[in-house]
């Protein structure tokens, strides 16, 4: 899986050909999660407190692109 991004520790992948709804995956040590891109909302999986707060903060900077 392509790694769109890499920040303190957390690794934002995305497929291009990937299942609805729009989503993107984040790793963390041996957390993962993944989100949906619209709403920013966690799909499955779990992040720690901070880690998810960065995600939020990082998604939400970059959804436009």
């Amino acid at each position: 899986m392509p790694t769109i991004c890499a920040f303190y520790g957390l690794l934002i992948r995305m497929y291009w050909d990937d299942h609805e709804p729009p989503h993107f995956h984040v790793a963390c040590g041996d957390y993962s999660a993944v989100y949906v891109i619209e709403t920013l909302t966690m799909l499955r999986g779990a992040l720690p407190r901070r880690a998810h707060a960065m995600v939020l903060e990082w998604a939400a900077a970059h959804r436009a692109n």
